[in-house]
């Protein structure tokens, strides 16, 4: 089951300094390697624009779409394929790896982040580097844009400090989220999943509890216009002087 070492990360450069560019990355999965990858990109100056995270949690698919943070920023994509590389758990041990799974202690309980936003482009490295900064290890990731211009994205996390559990950490991590995205959060709420969200874990489909709150949410007034638009933006005027 095992792929060449060069194959592990494959990076293709943008053709344009406005296109970006896509990172892949094929190799066993382990808890915490996307929060690791991320934090790896955001250090080299890179912010994510668009992820796409597939595992059968014992192997994963990667694919991260990348900008730089400035276009007169240059990339050295070779250090960071090394980087990358070096964070990705090795094939060639990975028979090893699955043989001493049972020996792992008990895992931290893995916690929903879930919170509505305004979509917007980069919000989704936003958070990764808030989540990065407060130590929290992100599990999975599931984004759905709705056609209204919503996003509802859903964080299954854990923390290395061991503090979710605590009232305080938990509005402490949204609060620096809210701060983050600023008028663009709409909602933000952390707590233990329920069984609606098991499946969501690990299949791509969404339970119908899900999918009902998704596309029958109603926003109320001051949550449907981001600060600076009105009501009166709405009204659309029609001027007959120059018709006919």
């Amino acid at each position: 089951m095992g792929i060449p070492c060069d194959d592990v990360v494959v990076i293709q450069p943008g053709k344009t300094p406005d296109e970006p560019s896509v990172l892949t990355l094929n190799c066993p999965d382990k808890a915490g390697l996307g929060c690791d990858l991320c934090r790896i990109i955001l250090q080299s100056g890179l912010s994510i624009t668009k992820a796409d995270f597939s595992t059968g949690g014992r192997w994963c698919y990667i694919v991260l779409w990348v900008v730089p943070h400035h276009q007169s920023l240059k990339v050295d994509w070779e250090s960071l394929k090394d980087r990358l590389s070096s964070a990705c758990p090795s094939s060639c041990f990975f028979s090893f790896y699955v043989n001493q799974i049972s020996d792992v202690p008990t895992p931290s309980p893995v916690y929903l982040l879930k919170f509505w936003c305004h979509n917007q482009r980069g919000s989704l490295h936003d958070v990764t580097k808030v989540l990065c900064e407060l130590e929290i290890v992100i599990q999975r990731v599931k984004v759905m844009p709705t056609p209204d211009g919503r996003v509802l994205d859903l964080f299954f996390i854990t923390d290395c400090l061991e503090l979710l559990h605590t009232k305080q950490m938990r509005d402490d991590i949204c609060e620096h989220l809210m701060a983050a995205l600023g008028e663009y959060c709409i909602t933000c709420e952390l707590k233990l999943p329920g069984p609606e969200y098991e499946r969501l874990q690990g299949n791509s489909s969404l339970p119908p509890a899900l999918a009902d709150e998704l596309f029958s949410y109603q926003l109320k007034d001051e949550e449907a216009y981001p600060k600076g638009l009105t009501r009166n933006m709405r009204t659309v005027k029609k001027d007959q002087y120059y018709s006919g």
